[in-house]
């Protein structure tokens, strides 16, 4: 999913089974449920959503913001605009839902004025040099918080999302890229350097199943 260039069917099919991967492991819960959390008591909320992929997260995000009658209004980003185009179709039915093909070190992500900022299954693709200057403009640039949704490093994980992947997936990308993911994971004692790091002090970092660190700030 690094490769700017990949493009067609196997993005659309690799971004599909990511989906049903995070639903049904509860990561999607997750998100969906700190941003619950901050967004309950507000009258409208802007979420800008980097690395979004398909846009699932913020589809279930704004369903609950109608629900509740909050008016939502959702930003997704992702550098790959064969992403983006995806989830432009996969998003249809939510004109509150915006995406964006851009880099997230450019000028043009610094001018957005977001009241949250959420990233699942995205840090891990960065650094801990990259990933302390990132959190440095985040903490800055929403206004209300910072949601990070991502993966433990644990051999557990790793083999299991290997076996999974090889039984049911039909995608070449993610029987490849999900154990890689799970390798390039965190530690909990680095994600807490990269926050000082970074000079955020104020944070809450919990553990959640499956293999997953919730990460708000």
């Amino acid at each position: 999913m690094d490769d700017l260039e990949i493009s067609g069917e196997v993005v659309f099919q690799t971004l599909r089974e990511l989906n049903t991967i995070n639903k049904y492991l509860g990561g999607n819960r997750i998100s969906v449920s700190a941003f619950q959390k901050i967004a309950q008591n507000q009258e409208s909320i802007v979420l800008a959503d980097l690395g979004c992929g398909g846009g699932d997260i913020m589809m279930e995000m704004a369903k609950w913001c109608r629900k509740k009658g909050i008016k939502g209004s959702f930003l997704g980003v992702d550098a790959n605009p064969h992403i983006v185009e995806f989830a432009r179709e996969n998003a249809a039915d939510f004109p509150e839902i915006q995406f964006k093909a851009i880099n997230i070190f450019g000028d043009e992500l610094k001018r957005e004025e977001p009241d949250l900022i959420h990233c699942c299954l995205f840090t891990h693709h960065f650094s801990a040099d990259e990933l302390a200057q990132l959190f440095r403009q985040f903490k800055d640039q929403a206004r209300m918080g910072v949601i990070i949704n991502d993966l433990q490093r644990h051999p557990m994980a790793y083999w299991s999302i290997k076996i999974l992947t090889r039984l049911f997936s039909k995608s070449t990308m993610v029987r490849n890229d999900a154990a890689v993911s799970v390798a390039r994971g965190f530690k909990k004692r680095e994600l807490i350097k990269i926050l000082n790091e970074a000079g955020i002090t104020e944070y809450e970092l919990s553990w959640r199943w499956a293999f997953r660190w919730k990460l708000i700030f």
